[in-house]
Protein backbone atom coordinates (compact mmCIF):
# COMPACT_ATOMS: atom_id res chain seq x y z
CA UNK A 1 0.00 0.00 0.00
CA UNK A 2 2.87 2.36 0.80
CA UNK A 3 4.11 1.98 -2.77
CA UNK A 4 0.65 2.35 -4.37
CA UNK A 5 -0.42 5.59 -2.61
CA UNK A 6 2.44 7.70 -3.95
CA UNK A 7 1.72 6.40 -7.44
CA UNK A 8 -1.97 7.28 -7.20
CA UNK A 9 -1.04 10.71 -5.82
CA UNK A 10 1.39 11.28 -8.65
CA UNK A 11 -1.28 10.28 -11.17
CA UNK A 12 -3.68 12.78 -9.55
CA UNK A 13 -1.14 15.60 -9.83
CA UNK A 14 -0.38 14.74 -13.45
CA UNK A 15 -4.07 14.69 -14.36
CA UNK A 16 -4.66 18.02 -12.64
CA UNK A 17 -1.72 19.58 -14.41
CA UNK A 18 -3.01 18.37 -17.77
CA UNK A 19 -6.45 19.84 -17.04
CA UNK A 20 -4.90 23.19 -16.10
CA UNK A 21 -2.82 23.19 -19.29
CA UNK A 22 -5.90 22.41 -21.36
CA UNK A 23 -7.77 25.33 -19.83
CA UNK A 24 -4.89 27.66 -20.53
CA UNK A 25 -4.75 26.49 -24.14
CA UNK A 26 -8.51 26.95 -24.52
CA UNK A 27 -8.24 30.51 -23.28
CA UNK A 28 -5.38 31.13 -25.70
CA UNK A 29 -7.46 29.82 -28.60
CA UNK A 30 -10.54 31.83 -27.74
CA UNK A 31 -8.43 34.95 -27.26
CA UNK A 32 -7.06 34.69 -30.84
CA UNK A 33 -9.78 37.04 -32.03
CA UNK A 34 -8.24 40.50 -32.26
CA UNK A 35 -8.89 43.88 -33.80
CA UNK A 36 -5.90 46.08 -34.65
CA UNK A 37 -6.54 49.29 -36.59
CA UNK A 38 -9.60 47.82 -38.21
CA UNK A 39 -8.05 44.44 -39.02
CA UNK A 40 -9.92 41.56 -37.37
CA UNK A 41 -8.72 37.95 -37.13
CA UNK A 42 -10.57 34.95 -35.72
CA UNK A 43 -8.60 31.83 -34.98
CA UNK A 44 -5.70 33.34 -36.88
CA UNK A 45 -7.72 33.90 -40.06
CA UNK A 46 -8.88 37.28 -41.45
CA UNK A 47 -12.56 38.11 -41.67
CA UNK A 48 -14.07 38.98 -45.06
CA UNK A 49 -14.07 42.68 -44.17
CA UNK A 50 -10.41 42.49 -43.15
CA UNK A 51 -9.43 40.81 -46.41
CA UNK A 52 -11.02 43.64 -48.38
CA UNK A 53 -9.50 46.35 -46.20
CA UNK A 54 -6.03 44.81 -46.25
CA UNK A 55 -5.91 44.64 -50.04
CA UNK A 56 -7.40 48.11 -50.46
CA UNK A 57 -4.84 49.58 -48.05
CA UNK A 58 -1.93 47.65 -49.56
CA UNK A 59 -2.86 48.62 -53.12
CA UNK A 60 -3.29 52.27 -52.16
CA UNK A 61 0.06 52.39 -50.36
CA UNK A 62 1.76 50.65 -53.27
CA UNK A 63 0.15 53.02 -55.77
CA UNK A 64 1.22 56.11 -53.80
CA UNK A 65 4.83 55.01 -53.69
CA UNK A 66 5.00 53.96 -57.35
CA UNK A 67 3.33 57.22 -58.40
CA UNK A 68 6.12 59.18 -56.74
CA UNK A 69 8.88 56.94 -58.01
CA UNK A 70 7.69 57.08 -61.63
CA UNK A 71 6.81 60.78 -61.61
CA UNK A 72 10.05 61.60 -63.49
CA UNK A 73 9.08 59.01 -66.11
CA UNK A 74 5.59 60.43 -66.69
CA UNK A 75 7.02 63.96 -66.66
CA UNK A 76 9.67 62.85 -69.15
CA UNK A 77 6.99 61.33 -71.37
CA UNK A 78 5.06 64.61 -71.19
CA UNK A 79 8.10 66.45 -72.57
CA UNK A 80 8.00 64.20 -75.63
CA UNK A 81 4.23 64.47 -76.00
CA UNK A 82 4.26 68.26 -75.60
CA UNK A 83 7.00 68.65 -78.18
CA UNK A 84 5.16 66.36 -80.58
CA UNK A 85 2.08 68.58 -80.25
CA UNK A 86 4.04 71.58 -81.56
CA UNK A 87 5.66 69.69 -84.42
CA UNK A 88 8.93 68.40 -82.93
CA UNK A 89 9.56 64.82 -84.08
CA UNK A 90 12.25 62.39 -83.02
CA UNK A 91 15.30 62.34 -85.32
CA UNK A 92 13.65 64.49 -87.97
CA UNK A 93 12.24 67.84 -86.73
CA UNK A 94 13.79 69.89 -83.91
CA UNK A 95 12.99 73.33 -82.51
CA UNK A 96 14.57 76.58 -81.41
CA UNK A 97 12.98 78.44 -78.53
CA UNK A 98 13.41 81.68 -76.63
CA UNK A 99 11.20 80.67 -73.71
CA UNK A 100 8.26 82.85 -72.72
CA UNK A 101 5.95 82.55 -69.66
CA UNK A 102 3.11 81.17 -71.80
CA UNK A 103 5.14 78.04 -72.54
CA UNK A 104 4.37 75.69 -69.67
CA UNK A 105 7.28 73.61 -68.43
CA UNK A 106 8.50 72.85 -64.93
CA UNK A 107 10.80 75.71 -63.88
CA UNK A 108 11.84 76.51 -67.43
CA UNK A 109 13.87 79.69 -67.72
CA UNK A 110 14.41 82.40 -70.29
CA UNK A 111 18.10 82.92 -69.49
CA UNK A 112 19.22 81.44 -72.78
CA UNK A 113 17.48 80.27 -75.96
CA UNK A 114 17.40 76.51 -76.24
CA UNK A 115 16.60 73.69 -78.62
CA UNK A 116 14.37 70.72 -77.83
CA UNK A 117 16.03 67.83 -79.68
CA UNK A 118 14.15 64.53 -79.36
CA UNK A 119 16.03 61.35 -80.28
CA UNK A 120 14.80 57.79 -80.84
CA UNK A 121 17.45 55.07 -80.55
CA UNK A 122 15.16 52.16 -81.40
CA UNK A 123 16.79 51.81 -84.84
CA UNK A 124 20.36 52.23 -83.65
CA UNK A 125 22.94 54.62 -82.15
CA UNK A 126 22.77 58.33 -82.90
CA UNK A 127 25.49 60.96 -83.05
CA UNK A 128 25.12 64.48 -81.61
CA UNK A 129 27.84 66.67 -83.10
CA UNK A 130 28.31 69.81 -81.02
CA UNK A 131 30.32 72.66 -82.58
CA UNK A 132 32.79 74.74 -80.61
CA UNK A 133 31.14 77.68 -78.88
CA UNK A 134 29.03 78.77 -75.92
CA UNK A 135 26.64 75.82 -75.84
CA UNK A 136 25.39 73.96 -72.75
CA UNK A 137 23.97 70.55 -73.63
CA UNK A 138 22.43 67.78 -71.52
CA UNK A 139 20.85 64.52 -72.66
CA UNK A 140 18.37 62.61 -70.50
CA UNK A 141 16.34 59.49 -71.12
CA UNK A 142 12.56 59.22 -70.80
CA UNK A 143 12.95 58.40 -67.08
CA UNK A 144 14.89 61.67 -66.78
CA UNK A 145 18.02 59.75 -65.91
CA UNK A 146 21.14 61.61 -66.91
CA UNK A 147 22.77 60.29 -70.09
CA UNK A 148 25.34 62.90 -71.17
CA UNK A 149 26.76 66.38 -70.68
CA UNK A 150 28.09 68.07 -73.81
CA UNK A 151 29.38 71.49 -74.72
CA UNK A 152 30.72 73.69 -71.92
CA UNK A 153 29.87 71.32 -69.00
CA UNK A 154 30.85 68.19 -70.96
CA UNK A 155 34.16 66.49 -71.71
CA UNK A 156 34.59 68.59 -74.87
CA UNK A 157 34.52 71.70 -72.60
CA UNK A 158 32.96 73.88 -75.29
CA UNK A 159 35.64 73.07 -77.87
CA UNK A 160 33.29 70.90 -79.93
CA UNK A 161 33.05 67.17 -80.36
CA UNK A 162 31.11 64.16 -81.61
CA UNK A 163 28.97 62.42 -78.99
CA UNK A 164 27.82 58.87 -79.71
CA UNK A 165 24.70 57.78 -77.82
CA UNK A 166 24.14 54.03 -77.65
CA UNK A 167 20.77 52.30 -77.09
CA UNK A 168 20.16 50.26 -73.96
CA UNK A 169 21.84 46.86 -74.23
CA UNK A 170 23.72 47.78 -77.42
CA UNK A 171 26.06 44.95 -78.48
CA UNK A 172 27.47 46.36 -81.72
CA UNK A 173 30.91 47.72 -82.41
CA UNK A 174 31.91 50.85 -80.51
CA UNK A 175 34.68 53.05 -81.96
CA UNK A 176 37.76 53.37 -79.78
CA UNK A 177 38.41 56.98 -80.73
CA UNK A 178 36.82 60.01 -82.34
CA UNK A 179 33.69 60.00 -80.18
CA UNK A 180 32.58 60.63 -76.62
CA UNK A 181 30.49 57.53 -75.94
CA UNK A 182 27.35 57.54 -73.79
CA UNK A 183 24.78 54.88 -72.86
CA UNK A 184 21.04 55.47 -72.65
CA UNK A 185 18.63 53.36 -70.60
CA UNK A 186 15.67 54.16 -72.88
CA UNK A 187 15.11 54.42 -76.63
CA UNK A 188 13.52 57.85 -76.46
CA UNK A 189 15.50 60.68 -74.93
CA UNK A 190 15.57 64.45 -74.93
CA UNK A 191 18.67 66.50 -75.67
CA UNK A 192 18.33 70.03 -74.37
CA UNK A 193 20.72 72.45 -76.10
CA UNK A 194 21.16 75.89 -74.52
CA UNK A 195 22.96 78.68 -76.37
CA UNK A 196 24.47 81.58 -74.44
CA UNK A 197 23.50 84.96 -75.92
CA UNK A 198 26.94 86.53 -75.88
CA UNK A 199 26.63 90.28 -75.51
CA UNK A 200 22.87 89.89 -75.26
CA UNK A 201 22.56 88.82 -78.90
CA UNK A 202 19.55 86.47 -78.77
CA UNK A 203 19.27 86.08 -82.55
CA UNK A 204 22.85 84.86 -82.84
CA UNK A 205 22.22 82.46 -79.97
CA UNK A 206 19.12 81.07 -81.70
CA UNK A 207 21.01 80.66 -84.96
CA UNK A 208 23.83 78.84 -83.14
CA UNK A 209 21.39 76.16 -81.98
CA UNK A 210 20.83 75.00 -85.55
CA UNK A 211 24.56 74.31 -86.00
CA UNK A 212 24.23 71.22 -83.80
CA UNK A 213 24.12 68.14 -86.02
CA UNK A 214 22.23 64.93 -85.26
CA UNK A 215 22.49 61.81 -87.43
CA UNK A 216 22.61 58.00 -87.21
CA UNK A 217 25.96 56.38 -86.41
CA UNK A 218 25.24 54.08 -89.34
CA UNK A 219 23.59 56.29 -91.95
CA UNK A 220 21.25 54.64 -94.44
CA UNK A 221 20.79 55.90 -98.03
CA UNK A 222 17.36 57.32 -97.20
CA UNK A 223 18.59 59.45 -94.27
CA UNK A 224 17.56 63.11 -94.42
CA UNK A 225 19.05 65.81 -92.23
CA UNK A 226 16.60 67.14 -89.59
CA UNK A 227 14.75 70.40 -90.10
CA UNK A 228 14.36 73.15 -87.50
CA UNK A 229 11.22 74.99 -86.37
CA UNK A 230 11.25 78.39 -84.66
CA UNK A 231 8.91 77.98 -81.67
CA UNK A 232 9.53 81.06 -79.53
CA UNK A 233 6.01 82.46 -79.78
CA UNK A 234 4.16 79.16 -79.97
CA UNK A 235 2.26 78.09 -76.80
CA UNK A 236 3.13 74.66 -75.50
CA UNK A 237 2.77 72.42 -72.46
CA UNK A 238 5.50 69.88 -71.80
CA UNK A 239 4.23 68.83 -68.35
CA UNK A 240 1.71 66.27 -67.00
CA UNK A 241 -0.02 69.15 -65.17
CA UNK A 242 -3.42 68.51 -66.77
CA UNK A 243 -3.56 64.84 -65.72
CA UNK A 244 -1.09 64.42 -62.86
CA UNK A 245 -3.95 63.84 -60.39
CA UNK A 246 -6.11 61.77 -62.75
CA UNK A 247 -6.30 58.22 -64.02
CA UNK A 248 -4.62 59.30 -67.25
CA UNK A 249 -1.36 59.55 -65.31
CA UNK A 250 -1.28 55.75 -65.09
CA UNK A 251 -2.26 55.34 -68.74
CA UNK A 252 0.68 57.48 -69.86
CA UNK A 253 2.98 55.48 -67.59
CA UNK A 254 1.71 52.23 -69.10
CA UNK A 255 2.51 53.54 -72.60
CA UNK A 256 6.11 54.18 -71.55
CA UNK A 257 6.43 50.77 -69.87
CA UNK A 258 5.26 49.06 -73.06
CA UNK A 259 7.36 51.16 -75.45
CA UNK A 260 10.72 51.35 -73.69
CA UNK A 261 13.23 48.64 -72.74
CA UNK A 262 13.01 47.60 -69.09
CA UNK A 263 15.73 49.22 -67.02
CA UNK A 264 17.40 46.81 -64.59
CA UNK A 265 17.61 49.37 -61.80
CA UNK A 266 13.81 49.65 -61.74
CA UNK A 267 13.00 45.93 -61.47
CA UNK A 268 11.55 46.14 -57.95
CA UNK A 269 9.34 49.05 -58.93
CA UNK A 270 8.16 47.30 -62.08
CA UNK A 271 7.12 44.51 -59.71
CA UNK A 272 5.11 46.97 -57.63
CA UNK A 273 3.38 48.20 -60.79
CA UNK A 274 2.60 44.62 -61.85
CA UNK A 275 0.56 44.10 -58.68
CA UNK A 276 -1.47 47.15 -59.71
CA UNK A 277 -2.07 45.66 -63.18
CA UNK A 278 0.62 47.58 -65.09
CA UNK A 279 3.07 45.18 -66.71
CA UNK A 280 5.00 45.35 -69.96
CA UNK A 281 3.16 43.73 -72.85
CA UNK A 282 0.03 42.89 -70.85
CA UNK A 283 -3.41 44.53 -71.05
CA UNK A 284 -4.17 47.23 -68.50
CA UNK A 285 -7.89 47.01 -67.74
CA UNK A 286 -8.42 47.82 -64.06
CA UNK A 287 -11.83 47.14 -62.55
CA UNK A 288 -13.81 49.91 -60.83
CA UNK A 289 -12.18 49.17 -57.46
CA UNK A 290 -8.59 49.39 -58.76
CA UNK A 291 -9.32 52.41 -60.95
CA UNK A 292 -10.70 54.23 -57.91
CA UNK A 293 -7.61 53.34 -55.89
CA UNK A 294 -5.27 54.56 -58.64
CA UNK A 295 -7.15 57.86 -58.96
CA UNK A 296 -7.08 58.34 -55.18
CA UNK A 297 -3.38 57.50 -55.04
CA UNK A 298 -2.60 60.08 -57.73
CA UNK A 299 -4.24 62.83 -55.69
CA UNK A 300 -2.62 61.80 -52.39
CA UNK A 301 0.85 61.23 -53.84
CA UNK A 302 0.80 64.51 -55.74
CA UNK A 303 -0.22 66.34 -52.57
CA UNK A 304 2.61 64.67 -50.64
CA UNK A 305 5.13 65.71 -53.29
CA UNK A 306 3.84 69.29 -53.16
CA UNK A 307 4.41 69.31 -49.39
CA UNK A 308 7.92 67.90 -49.86
CA UNK A 309 8.72 70.62 -52.39
CA UNK A 310 7.28 73.62 -50.59
CA UNK A 311 7.48 72.61 -46.90
CA UNK A 312 10.64 70.52 -46.87
CA UNK A 313 11.64 69.23 -43.42
CA UNK A 314 15.23 68.29 -44.25
CA UNK A 315 17.84 70.26 -42.31
CA UNK A 316 20.29 69.97 -45.22
CA UNK A 317 17.98 72.02 -47.46
CA UNK A 318 19.20 75.27 -45.84
CA UNK A 319 21.92 77.07 -47.79
CA UNK A 320 22.84 79.71 -45.19
CA UNK A 321 21.72 79.48 -41.56
CA UNK A 322 20.83 83.18 -41.44
CA UNK A 323 18.75 83.10 -44.64
CA UNK A 324 15.56 81.46 -45.90
CA UNK A 325 17.13 80.17 -49.14
CA UNK A 326 17.05 76.42 -49.86
CA UNK A 327 19.00 74.12 -52.12
CA UNK A 328 16.92 72.88 -55.03
CA UNK A 329 19.35 70.04 -55.75
CA UNK A 330 19.72 68.30 -52.39
CA UNK A 331 22.34 65.77 -53.56
CA UNK A 332 25.56 67.16 -55.02
CA UNK A 333 27.29 63.79 -55.62
CA UNK A 334 26.05 63.11 -59.16
CA UNK A 335 22.99 63.36 -61.37
CA UNK A 336 21.31 60.23 -59.98
CA UNK A 337 20.72 61.25 -56.32
CA UNK A 338 23.17 58.65 -55.07
CA UNK A 339 24.63 58.62 -51.61
CA UNK A 340 27.37 56.20 -50.61
CA UNK A 341 24.83 53.60 -49.47
CA UNK A 342 21.47 54.37 -51.07
CA UNK A 343 19.50 56.46 -53.57
CA UNK A 344 18.09 59.55 -51.88
CA UNK A 345 14.48 59.00 -52.97
CA UNK A 346 13.26 61.99 -50.97
CA UNK A 347 15.65 64.36 -52.76
CA UNK A 348 14.71 62.78 -56.09
CA UNK A 349 10.98 63.34 -55.51
CA UNK A 350 11.49 66.93 -54.39
CA UNK A 351 13.56 67.81 -57.45
CA UNK A 352 11.34 66.25 -60.09
CA UNK A 353 8.14 67.75 -58.73
CA UNK A 354 9.63 71.17 -59.41
CA UNK A 355 12.05 70.62 -62.26
CA UNK A 356 13.04 68.54 -65.28
CA UNK A 357 16.34 66.88 -66.05
CA UNK A 358 19.22 66.12 -63.73
CA UNK A 359 22.95 65.96 -64.32
CA UNK A 360 26.22 66.14 -62.37
CA UNK A 361 26.83 69.64 -63.74
CA UNK A 362 23.50 70.85 -62.35
CA UNK A 363 24.11 69.53 -58.84
CA UNK A 364 27.84 69.79 -58.13
CA UNK A 365 28.74 72.32 -55.46
CA UNK A 366 32.11 73.57 -56.59
CA UNK A 367 33.32 76.39 -58.76
CA UNK A 368 33.57 75.70 -62.46
CA UNK A 369 31.44 75.32 -65.55
CA UNK A 370 28.28 73.97 -63.91
CA UNK A 371 25.32 75.78 -62.41
CA UNK A 372 23.64 76.39 -59.04
CA UNK A 373 19.96 76.63 -58.14
CA UNK A 374 18.55 78.16 -54.96
CA UNK A 375 14.86 78.14 -54.05
CA UNK A 376 13.19 81.17 -52.48
CA UNK A 377 9.60 80.90 -51.26
CA UNK A 378 9.57 82.61 -47.84
CA UNK A 379 10.20 86.15 -46.66
CA UNK A 380 12.59 87.19 -43.92
CA UNK A 381 9.95 86.36 -41.25
CA UNK A 382 9.57 82.78 -42.47
CA UNK A 383 6.17 83.29 -44.14
CA UNK A 384 5.40 82.19 -47.70
CA UNK A 385 5.61 85.10 -50.13
CA UNK A 386 2.16 86.31 -51.19
CA UNK A 387 1.21 87.51 -54.66
CA UNK A 388 -0.90 90.27 -53.12
CA UNK A 389 2.10 91.93 -51.43
CA UNK A 390 5.21 93.69 -52.69
CA UNK A 391 8.68 92.49 -51.74
CA UNK A 392 12.23 93.71 -52.17
CA UNK A 393 15.18 91.36 -52.71
CA UNK A 394 18.71 92.71 -52.45
CA UNK A 395 21.41 90.96 -54.49
CA UNK A 396 25.02 91.87 -53.66
CA UNK A 397 27.09 92.60 -56.77
CA UNK A 398 29.10 91.41 -58.43
CA UNK A 399 27.50 87.99 -58.09
CA UNK A 400 29.90 85.01 -58.14
CA UNK A 401 28.91 83.99 -61.67
CA UNK A 402 31.55 83.52 -64.35
CA UNK A 403 28.86 83.35 -67.04
CA UNK A 404 25.64 85.01 -65.79
CA UNK A 405 22.94 84.90 -63.11
CA UNK A 406 19.19 85.37 -62.94
CA UNK A 407 16.12 85.37 -60.70
CA UNK A 408 13.03 83.72 -62.22
CA UNK A 409 9.51 83.78 -60.75
CA UNK A 410 7.28 80.70 -60.90
CA UNK A 411 3.60 80.08 -60.20
CA UNK A 412 3.37 77.77 -57.16
CA UNK A 413 0.46 75.86 -58.69
CA UNK A 414 1.92 75.19 -62.13
CA UNK A 415 5.64 75.27 -61.21
CA UNK A 416 6.05 77.18 -64.48
CA UNK A 417 6.96 80.79 -65.19
CA UNK A 418 4.36 83.15 -63.83
CA UNK A 419 1.90 84.36 -66.50
CA UNK A 420 0.76 88.00 -66.35
CA UNK A 421 0.18 90.81 -68.83
CA UNK A 422 3.79 91.83 -68.22
CA UNK A 423 4.77 88.70 -70.21
CA UNK A 424 8.01 88.46 -68.25
CA UNK A 425 9.07 86.28 -65.36
CA UNK A 426 12.82 86.86 -64.95
CA UNK A 427 15.37 89.49 -64.04
CA UNK A 428 18.66 88.59 -65.72
CA UNK A 429 22.21 89.89 -65.48
CA UNK A 430 22.60 89.75 -69.28
CA UNK A 431 19.41 91.66 -70.06
CA UNK A 432 17.11 93.59 -67.67
CA UNK A 433 19.82 94.19 -65.07
CA UNK A 434 22.77 94.70 -67.39
CA UNK A 435 23.03 98.44 -66.68
CA UNK A 436 21.87 98.29 -63.05
CA UNK A 437 24.50 96.13 -61.36
CA UNK A 438 27.55 98.39 -61.23
CA UNK A 439 27.30 99.19 -57.52
CA UNK A 440 27.59 97.10 -54.36
CA UNK A 441 24.10 95.65 -54.75
CA UNK A 442 20.93 95.77 -56.80
CA UNK A 443 17.37 95.77 -55.43
CA UNK A 444 14.77 93.62 -57.18
CA UNK A 445 11.02 93.94 -56.65
CA UNK A 446 8.12 91.49 -56.83
CA UNK A 447 4.45 92.42 -56.44
CA UNK A 448 1.18 93.36 -58.17
CA UNK A 449 2.47 96.87 -59.00
CA UNK A 450 5.96 98.20 -59.62
CA UNK A 451 7.34 100.67 -57.07
CA UNK A 452 7.76 104.07 -58.68
CA UNK A 453 10.80 104.20 -60.93
CA UNK A 454 11.59 100.50 -60.49
CA UNK A 455 9.79 99.02 -63.50
CA UNK A 456 13.02 97.62 -64.96
CA UNK A 457 13.81 95.82 -61.69
CA UNK A 458 10.34 94.37 -61.07
CA UNK A 459 8.34 91.22 -61.85
CA UNK A 460 4.57 91.30 -61.57
CA UNK A 461 2.84 88.78 -59.27
CA UNK A 462 -0.80 87.72 -59.05
CA UNK A 463 -2.86 88.66 -55.97
CA UNK A 464 -3.92 85.72 -53.79
CA UNK A 465 -1.60 83.33 -55.62
CA UNK A 466 1.59 81.75 -54.35
CA UNK A 467 4.88 82.14 -56.17
CA UNK A 468 8.51 81.19 -55.71
CA UNK A 469 11.81 81.97 -57.36
CA UNK A 470 14.94 80.20 -58.47
CA UNK A 471 18.21 82.09 -58.27
CA UNK A 472 20.49 80.62 -60.93
CA UNK A 473 24.25 81.03 -61.02
CA UNK A 474 25.95 79.83 -64.20
CA UNK A 475 29.67 79.20 -63.95
CA UNK A 476 29.65 79.55 -60.14
CA UNK A 477 32.74 81.00 -58.47
CA UNK A 478 34.19 80.51 -55.00
CA UNK A 479 31.98 83.09 -53.30
CA UNK A 480 28.89 81.05 -54.08
CA UNK A 481 30.09 78.33 -51.71
CA UNK A 482 32.21 79.82 -48.94
CA UNK A 483 29.56 82.19 -47.53
CA UNK A 484 31.38 85.36 -48.57
CA UNK A 485 28.46 86.16 -50.89
CA UNK A 486 24.78 85.57 -50.26
CA UNK A 487 21.55 87.23 -51.40
CA UNK A 488 19.24 88.91 -48.93
CA UNK A 489 15.81 87.56 -48.02
CA UNK A 490 12.53 88.85 -49.39
CA UNK A 491 11.40 91.89 -47.36
CA UNK A 492 7.86 93.16 -47.58
CA UNK A 493 7.57 96.72 -48.85
CA UNK A 494 4.65 98.51 -47.19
Amino acid sequence: MKKIIPCIFSLFLLTTACKKETVVNDKSTSADSSNVDGYEFVGGYPTEATIQKAYDDADLNRAIQTYKFFYPTVSGAAIGLGNLDIGVKANSVFGTLDTKPGQIGYTLNSDTPYAPVVIDLSKGPMVVEVPAGPLIVVAMDVNQRWVADMGIPGPDAGKGGKHLILPFGYKGTVPSSGYYVWHSSSDNLTVGVRSLPVGGDVKAALDRLTTVKVYPFNKTPDWKDPTWLELSNKPQNTTPLEYETKFKYWEVLKQVIDREPSYDGYRDYYGELAVLGIAKGKPFNPDARMKGILEKAAKIANAQMRVQSFADRRPDRIVWKDRQWEWVGLRPENGDFDTENYVDIDARETWFYQAIGASPAMFRRKEGSGSLYWLGLKDNTGKYVDGSKTYKLTIPTPAPAKLFWSVTVYDAETRSQIVTDQNAAALRSMFELKDKIGGKSVDLYFGPKAPEGKEGQWIKTIPNKGWFVYVRIYGPEKGAFDGSWKPGDFEEVK
